[in-house]
């Protein structure tokens, strides 16, 4: 096998760690309900990865990440805004208590 060097392109992963409040959950079965549908929008409207990261155990509280790679982090910075207010407009039944976006 040759050895070839290959110039690698800048690569940016940029990083959404949001709250959300979930009203009324009585049980972890029901917000897992609740936010299979918003995870499942997610990955389908923005193609980037979202998973439940924090407070699995409460149930009207979840703390959720998203993170997309590309080499333009603005344009990283700009798609997960767009996230929170993709949740906002179209999950109205959960509120975002705080979000945090962060360029690695």
């Amino acid at each position: 096998m040759p050895n070839v060097n290959h110039q690698l392109d800048q690569s940016s992963v940029t990083l959404l760690s949001f709250k959300l409040t979930l009203p009324g959950c009585g049980s972890l079965k029901q917000k897992r309900s609740r936010l299979s549908p918003i995870l499942t929008r997610l990955h389908k409207e923005f193609n980037l990865s979202a998973a439940e990261i924090g407070l699995q155990d409460v149930w009207q509280s979840a703390w959720l990440g998203c993170a997309i790679l590309s080499t333009d982090a603005d344009h990283n910075s700009r798609v997960l805004n767009k996230v929170v207010d993709f949740i906002e407009t179209h999950f109205p039944e959960v509120q975002v208590e705080e979000f945090h976006i962060e360029i690695r």
